[in-house]
């Protein structure tokens, strides 16, 4: 990748990437006075620069969130199309704790060793959950990319402002039926069961509830998928029977899916 980028490009990120400097700006793409994260390795930084000189971004405005295992990047494209770029720490060790999610997983049998390659190949999956959903019309971030460990997809919300989540909103009982609608549609038409779904991964949009996170969705040919879809199921009627909202019985719902 790094004969792609000119040597004097290369030099610079190298004295930029070595300070110890917790906050550094880098300029040629990333907009100025925008901060970039020292987390980002350079590997991944390089991985930014050839998305840029691919057009696939036109700059990177800055972070918007951070978890354990990856960082939401708000980019813009060429035609000033906002892009949500989600990094995925390859220095983490939370990705050890998400083998399961994988291994069973027909779709991913060659599962080569080290923490870089499970979470390159965490990336892949995501992106291919993500395009199974929305070819199927259940609504998700549009898939855009993924190389490496940095997905691209489109950004739900206004301004480099992520769209509430569920569990920021006001619901009603219209919620609670799409987010059983959507576990099904993803069982029935997508083939996969979510494994992490949450009042945490739904945004409520004026459009509806949009799902996201969808890196631990699995195949329903993996070995634990029914429990993982009876998690998810119990998972997501206990948010909503804590905010008063009439919910069936979850053993019913997971009956009426998979029949």
């Amino acid at each position: 990748m790094a004969h792609d980028i000119s040597r004097k490009l290369e030099s610079k990120l190298d004295k930029k990437l070595i300070s110890k400097l917790k906050k550094r700006q880098l300029d040629d793409g990333f907009k100025k006075g925008k901060v970039i994260n020292e987390v980002l390795d350079k590997p991944t930084v390089m991985t930014l620069y050839k998305m840029i000189k691919d057009n696939i971004i036109a700059y990177v405005n800055g972070s918007v969130s951070a978890g354990k295992e990856s960082l939401l990047f708000w980019a813009v494209d060429e035609n000033n199309v906002d892009v949500a770029l989600k990094i995925y720490l390859v220095s983490t060790s939370n990705f050890k704790k998400r083998e399961p999610y994988i291994i069973g997983d027909p779709r991913f049998l060659k599962l080569k060793k080290g923490t870089k390659n499970l979470v390159h190949l965490w990336a892949k999956k995501e992106f291919r959950n993500l395009s199974q959903c929305y070819d199927c019309g259940i609504s998700v971030p549009k898939p855009l990319y993924v190389t490496n460990n940095v997905l691209a997809m489109e950004f739900i919300g206004e301004n480099g402002s992520p769209a509430k989540i569920l569990l920021e909103s006001k619901i009603d009982d219209d919620d609670y039926k799409e987010s059983i609608s959507i576990i099904k549609h993803l069982y029935k038409n997508a083939k996969l069961v979510h494994g992490d779904f949450s009042e945490y991964n739904i945004f409520k949009t004026k459009k509806g509830l949009t799902i996201f996170d969808l890196g631990s969705a699995i195949d329903l040919r993996h070995p634990n998928s029914h429990e993982f879809l009876k998690r998810d199921i119990n998972n997501i009627t206990r948010f909503f029977a804590k905010r008063g909202i009439s919910v069936n019985e979850p053993s019913e719902i997971f009956e009426d899916i998979v029949k």
